[in-house]
């Protein structure tokens, strides 16, 4: 399965942390991009909530990252990874609004 998840997200078009949030859709990868690293998120829905993965790896050859949260109606997670010393973690925001999932750049407040 996790073959089949990076083809699909191998042609989806990179996000950046600038980027507008776009829709997940159920079971589908979406490529994330984190400065030096890259990745996939996708989500499926269960009775205890959506369970959100993303994977993450740098860019070059290197064993990749593994993240898993289940989100409840409203609920945000926010995935980040450092930089070098002195500059800001790179990040991005996944949430749910009701039975849609998106991912973004993190809210500000």
């Amino acid at each position: 399965m996790f073959t089949r998840i990076a083809t699909a997200a191998a042609v989806l078009v990179g996000l950046t942390a600038s980027a507008s949030a776009i829709e997940l859709q159920p079971g589908t990868a979406s490529r994330i991009e984190l400065g030096a690293r890259a990745g996939i998120a996708y989500y499926t829905v269960s009775p205890a909530g959506y369970r959100v993965v993303t994977g993450i790896a740098r860019k070059a050859d290197s064993p990749s990252l593994r993240f898993e949260t289940t989100l409840a109606a409203g609920q945000r997670v926010l995935v980040s990874a450092p930089q070098e010393l002195g500059q800001p973690a790179t990040s991005v925001e996944i949430f749910r609004d009701g039975d849609r999932v998106f991912i973004g750049a993190p809210a500000t407040n």
